[in-house]
């Protein structure tokens, strides 16, 4: 078994990149946690053949596409962040003593671990989290468990190589999404340490839900929801090509019968699958209240949806800025995907790591 990071803990220049079926997107930051600044702010869009379930297939076009990332926007930080969808890793909370040295409580949490682990152990890259005292077991503390297929994990150990860069940490997609997530309940919601927020991060192809309460994740589900649907009508609609649908989508390139022949019913039917959803979380966990929606992901800047989700459900829904709060570097302060910010939230997520959490 190979303890491998997937919650790399060194505090060092690191850039997150969020590797999707959309394209590639990257983010730097320096400073700190209280006082981080945006350095680097990138993205690429990609064919949508390069990944499988996740994992990258065309490797030398997408380490190409990264290597003239770095290049055109002249990034020297070689280390980085990348993140393994949370399907392809196996997550499991366990306890075990307080008071055991750091060795043996490394050999402890492989011991434990391997009951819950769902494959062979041979072919494990396996880490674990502490995340503090257990409540009904003071002597006892809480460890979050992480596994995947070691393949998995050097696929993108791989790709970092071949694209001249350092994976310095290999995150599970939804930590990642909870610390950017973390971050923006301190700025958007004030003294409400243990809000119920709801992060809707909506894709292209699904949208990942991800309930929070505080610093913990009660509860996480995938929808086959996001901004292809939008695509697709658009392309039904005027009888053009997946290309060319996506070019007029953000082009805003679209005649004027757009907004109620296509957007109006998109924006209902993704409304209609989001409100089924929340119900599901209403039965399936104790908390019947949620406080917050923070809406994020490229799918989520559609024009009306953030209104349309609050109307329905009768909640607060904010369209999210990853970078609010955050001092802007002065290569960075006019980068017109500022305007798109709401993109970059996993990546931003991931850059975090580079403060040590």
């Amino acid at each position: 078994m190979n303890l491998k990071s997937f919650f790399g803990r060194r505090q060092e220049e690191m850039v997150g990149v969020d590797i999707s079926s959309w394209g590639i997107k990257v983010v730097g930051l320096s400073g700190c946690m209280a006082q981080p600044v945006l350095e680097v702010l990138a993205s690429t869009r990609l064919s949508g053949e390069h990944m499988v379930g996740g994992t990258v297939v065309k490797m030398h076009s997408v380490a190409e596409a990264l290597r003239s990332l770095w290049r055109e926007n002249r990034i020297k930080a070689k280390k980085v962040a990348l993140a393994l969808p949370s399907a392809a890793v196996f997550t499991k909370k366990i306890m075990v003593e307080a008071d055991l040295s750091s060795w043996d409580m490394e050999a402890q949490v492989e011991e434990e671990a391997r009951p819950y682990i769902p494959f062979p152990l041979e072919e494990v890259s396996l880490d674990f989290c502490p995340l503090g005292p257990n409540p009904q077991h003071p002597e006892m503390i809480d460890v979050l468990l992480a596994a995947a297929r070691r393949d998995r994990v050097q696929n993108l150990l791989d790709l970092a190589a071949l694209a001249e860069l350092e994976a310095r940490v290999v995150e599970v997609q939804s930590n990642a999404l909870r610390l950017a997530n973390r971050r923006l309940v301190d700025l958007y919601l004030p003294g409400q340490d243990d809000a119920v927020v709801l992060l809707l991060k909506l894709g292209a192809g699904r949208t990942w839900m991800q309930l929070t309460v505080g610093d913990s994740i009660v509860y996480e589900r995938d929808q086959a929801v996001g901004g292809d649907q939008l695509t697709y009508r658009i392309a039904a609609h005027y009888d053009c090509s997946k290309v060319e649908a996506e070019r007029k989508k953000y082009a805003f390139a679209l005649a004027q019968d757009f907004e109620s022949s296509v957007l109006v019913p998109y924006i209902s039917a993704t409304v209609q699958v989001l409100e089924r959803a929340i119900q599901f979380i209403h039965h399936s966990t104790p908390y019947s209240k949620i406080h917050q929606i923070f809406l994020a992901g490229g799918g989520a800047m559609v024009p009306g949806l953030a209104k349309a989700i609050s109307t329905a459900l009768q909640l607060p829904c904010t369209l999210v800025d990853p970078f609010k709060g955050m001092r802007l570097a002065p290569q960075v302060r006019s980068h017109p995907q500022l305007q798109e910010a709401p993109l970059f939230f996993g990546a931003c997520g991931l850059a975090l790591r580079g403060f040590g959490l």
